[in-house]
């Protein structure tokens, strides 16, 4: 009986000792960082995968073993996997991967719309990422893309320049709706409180004159007086006489350098030879250049022209203007 007994309790210690090996290597897998390298890769994660499916990636990855330590971390502690991309750091330890893949912590990109691009700009932008490019070329043809961008969503001045974040999956048709809704919610803002006299009569209008006063100026302090100069001519039916407009017109037969005989070739964009706005904006404006063509700076100012340090000359009148007109080219 007692050789029994004996046996009974060398076999409950038998036991527990394994039970407290087994327990010591669980949590020591627990506190264990993964075999994670110093460049931090990038774990794919793809719809429907389960945490099996994880684990059994990251094996092949080589940075963890897919033994019985996980089959009882995903038993004891279920969790629903998020898809995406996730960046690996090193130091991180089961626990801490787990929460990254339920709570959806994957990687972001940013794209950013500049302002004062045009449409074919922001296509350029679009196949050059390199997130974006490769689905773009294989969801649409680039010809016709470039042809009939507003057929993809795509208009001249639809768009509020910033920068966008943005996860892998997602397209260039994701970026274009979030930045249309932006500008429409940043145009009604600046339509809202525009001044009371303002000569434009819809949201469109003022979005074709922001995007004019966008591409005359890169400085902020400038805006409210080069919209305060195109309101003034607008009230009076002066032509807007506005290169920019000009350019945008001739379209690919620019080549870098404005002439005389292209201010003089008509076009529907030709602000020296039609009165009034052009017909559709010249390119994205940001949220400055909406405000500045929503309330113009007062004053009598009608002319300006670069002061050659990156700024203008504002003149009351064409004789004033046609001063500093020669102080650029250089004549006393």
């Amino acid at each position: 009986m007692s050789k029994l007994i004996a046996l009974l309790v060398a076999l409950v210690l038998l036991l527990v000792g394994g039970a407290w090996f087994v327990w010591g290597q669980y949590q020591q897998f627990l506190s264990q960082p993964l075999a994670i390298a110093r460049q931090a890769p990038i774990l794919l994660v793809e719809p429907g995968m389960t945490g099996r499916g994880v684990i059994s990636r990251l094996d092949k990855m080589g940075v963890t073993d897919s033994g019985w330590e996980w089959r009882v971390l995903l038993k004891t502690e279920p969790f629903i996997v998020q898809a995406g991309e996730y960046r690996l750091h090193p130091g991180m330890r089961p626990r801490e991967l787990l929460r990254m893949l339920e709570q959806g912590d994957v990687v972001t990109y940013r794209f950013t719309l500049v302002e004062g691009w045009n449409v074919q700009q922001l296509i350029d932008a679009f196949f050059a990422d390199p997130m974006l490019g490769p689905r773009l070329r294989e969801a649409v043809d680039e010809t016709d893309l470039r042809s009939n961008a507003d057929k993809y969503g795509i208009e001249e001045g639809a768009l509020l320049p910033e920068t966008y974040v943005y996860t892998r999956g997602d397209t260039y048709l994701d970026i274009v709706k979030r930045a249309t809704g932006a500008m429409e919610d940043a145009l009604a803002e600046a339509w809202d409180v525009r001044v009371e006299d303002h000569p434009v009569k819809s949201p469109y209008e003022l979005l074709i004159l922001a995007s004019i006063i966008e591409k005359e100026t890169g400085l902020d302090e400038e805006r409210d007086d080069i919209s305060g100069v195109f309101v003034r001519r607008l009230k009076k039916g002066m032509k807007l006489q506005t290169d920019p407009t000009v350019i945008y017109g001739l379209g690919a037969d620019f080549d870098g350098d404005i002439r005389r005989r292209d201010l003089r070739t008509d076009t529907p964009y030709n602000t020296y030879t039609r009165t009034g706005l052009p017909p559709t904006p010249i390119a994205m404006p940001g949220r400055a250049s909406l405000m500045a063509a929503a309330r113009p700076a007062e004053g009598e100012t009608l002319f300006f022209v670069a002061d050659g340090t990156g700024g203008h000359t504002f003149s009351v009148t064409l004789e004033e203007h046609q001063k500093g007109v020669d102080k650029l080219n250089g004549k006393k």
